[in-house]
């Protein structure tokens, strides 16, 4: 990655797979945001394993001994390369977002627009931080812009966090 943070080659995810057994419990709406973040990934998306020919790749999500592992393979499903990330520089962004999104839903029922506006707007801020925290913690292994981060983010608080 460039740094002007720039994505390097433009390769793609064709598909995403979380593992089954790291996925949350007790966040009603994170389930509806996996499916949508999951859509939204595979219908536009910058993902590139550098150093690592090919413009389609597959990645699974899963967690491994409290750490963060994303298997990348080719379109084909050969595997290629398998990043673990430690989840700690996460833990604050994601707790946060978490009790915003629950706010968030409860608002809905009852606030006011601008109520709702002004807790989105922290979501979102929230959002946009975990993006960055993983774009700096897979520099130098894979390359993804931003957008694609965000939605990537989305999948990490799906997984569940034990500890």
């Amino acid at each position: 990655m460039s740094p002007q943070g720039d994505p390097g080659p433009a390769g793609r995810l064709i598909a995403i797979d979380i593992d089954a057994d790291s996925l949350a419990t007790g966040h009603s709406f994170i389930d509806d945001e996996r499916t949508q973040a999951i859509h939204d990934l595979i219908a536009d998306n910058l993902f590139s394993p550098l150093g690592r020919e090919g413009d389609r790749f597959r990645a699974r999500l899963s967690l491994v001994d409290r750490k963060l592992a994303i298997d990348v393979s080719d379109a084909a499903g050969k595997p290629l390369v398998r990043h673990v990330l430690s989840l700690t520089p996460l833990r604050r962004v994601v707790k946060d977002y978490f009790l915003v999104c629950d706010a968030y839903h409860a608002a809905a029922r009852t606030a006011t627009p601008s109520q709702i506006e002004a807790i989105d707007v922290g979501r979102r801020s929230l959002h946009d931080e975990g993006a960055e925290i993983l774009r700096e913690r897979l520099n130098g292994k894979i390359s993804l812009d931003h957008p694609t981060a965000r939605r990537l983010f989305t999948l990490v608080c799906a997984l569940h966090w034990k500890g």
